[in-house]
C-alpha cells in the first residue's frame, strides 16, 4: 500500500488534496522508519491501536481508509489502489465543479 499511497500523493501535489496517516508504531519507531519509506505526508502519531482517534473513528484493522471531501464528510470508506485513486479524483472534479461561477457551468 505504501508504493502507491507515495504515487497518489506525488501526484495530487498541486491539487487541493491531503493524505493524512494514522499511525499506531510507536512514535520514535515511525520517526526513524517514514524517512527510510518516502513517507511525506503527514501523520498523526497515535503511539498505540487503541488510542483516541482509532477509537473515536470506530477502526477495527489496518489499515482503514476514510476518504473525506473538502467538507469534512465521510465519501468513501475501505478503498484502496484504483479504487482509491478513482475516489480522490472524483472529489476532486467536483470540488472543481462547484468553484466554477454558475455562468460557466
Amino acid at each position: 500500500m505504501l508504493p502507491h499511497e507515495k504515487a497518489l500523493v506525488e501526484r495530487q501535489k498541486n491539487k487541493p488534496f491531503a493524505l493524512i496517516g494514522i499511525n499506531t508504531d510507536a512514535p520514535e519507531t515511525f520517526r526513524e522508519r517514514a524517512p527510510k519509506e518516502g513517507v511525506t505526508w503527514r501523520n498523526v502519531l497515535e503511539g498505540r491501536s487503541g488510542g483516541a482517534i482509532v477509537r473515536d473513528w470506530g477502526v477495527h484493522a489496518f489499515p482503514t481508509i476514510y476518504v473525506l471531501d473538502a467538507k469534512g464528510i465521510v465519501r468513501f470508506t475501505g478503498v484502496r489502489d484504483e479504487a482509491m485513486d478513482r475516489a480522490v479524483e472524483t472529489l476532486l472534479a467536483e470540488l472543481e465543479h462547484d468553484s466554477k461561477p454558475a455562468e460557466k457551468r
